[in-house]
């Protein structure tokens, strides 16, 4: 009698036992279910955010294919220094818009005068944008022989780790690594300036006002004008001269450049939307055209106020 009831009870804790690791079992199943459903879930998310990515990267493809078809269809010489178009591919809106890079000032071309009256309007003193502007002309040149060494002290006396380029800025970031420019102004500076232009002045015609009230000799006065004649000029340096007045003695005319930039921004149906910025030269030696930038998930920079 009492041999059975102890088997019974040892046959009750053993079934026992068996439940509690069923149920450990269960719950570690459905631990997995779930992470292996998350995993999933953000595998489908991944890859639909690479599809979206892909799917971006064909169409700014596209974008800058059909600009530089327009570009070059039009001739060298009646080549418009702006413009914009909509169009729609693969269920996508495409909204484009190019100006020519003679609308920014050229870091490695502009004269010491442009560079300091853009720096000028942008916030800093005039003696401090003159001052900015010779460190920006040092960084860019390269040093003569009476001169060796003297641009590399001034960097080492600052207890900066680099020295100077003294060759042409490669990327107008480098404008961060100028001595003595505070970040706050590299930063304003940054959408009105370019390497790639290849010119000295600035095509007024297309410039932002930023840069128009940069030029040397301009007044409020003149500038006011100009921006509300502008649009009406005809395309001849001799009108744009006498619109100018004192500041066209500045090589500011209707220059041209072979190098434009390119904003695409994509609406995809799904709602997403992105934007790109790509620049290049039409001056292609075998390709009609060659990239010489491109930046994606562009975020567009609020301007800073123009000061005269």
């Amino acid at each position: 009698m009492i041999k059975s009831i102890r088997r019974s009870a040892r046959s009750s804790s053993e079934q026992g036992f068996v439940i509690v690791a069923v149920l450990w079992l269960l719950a570690a199943l459905a631990a997995l279910a779930t992470i292996f459903s998350l995993y999933l879930s953000n595998s489908a998310r991944a890859l639909a955010l690479n599809d979206t990515a892909l799917q971006a990267e064909a169409l700014v493809s596209a974008s800058v294919e059909l600009t530089a078809y327009q570009l070059q269809l039009a001739g060298k010489d009646a080549r418009p220094a702006l413009g914009s178009f909509h169009t729609r591919l693969n269920g996508a809106d495409l909204a484009v818009s190019f100006v020519s890079e003679a609308a920014r000032v050229d870091l490695n071309a502009a004269p010491k005068e442009l560079i300091a009256g853009l720096l000028a309007v942008l916030g800093a003193g005039e003696e401090d944008a003159r001052e900015y502007a010779d460190r920006i002309i040092g960084w860019r040149t390269k040093a003569k022989p009476q001169t060796t060494g003297n641009e590399d002290a001034l960097y080492r006396a600052a207890g900066r780790p680099y020295s100077p380029r003294q060759a042409p800025f490669a990327h107008a970031n480098e404008l961060g690594l100028v001595l003595g420019l505070p970040p706050a102004l590299v930063e304003r500076a940054l959408p009105f300036v370019t390497i790639f232009s290849g010119v000295s002045g600035v095509d007024v015609l297309t410039a932002p006002p930023e840069v128009i009230a940069a030029l040397p000799g301009m007044t409020p006065l003149t500038l006011k004008q100009f921006l509300a004649d502008r649009a009406t000029l005809p395309k001849d340096n001799a009108a744009i001269a006498t619109a100018l007045g004192a500041a066209a003695k500045s090589n500011a005319t209707a220059q041209k450049s072979q190098a434009y930039r390119i904003m695409i921004r994509v609406h995809f149906p799904n709602g997403r939307e992105t934007a790109s910025e790509v620049v290049i030269s039409l001056k292609g030696e075998q390709d009609p055209y060659r990239v010489l930038s491109w930046q994606d998930d562009v975020i567009v920079r609020q301007r800073a106020p123009v000061r005269l």
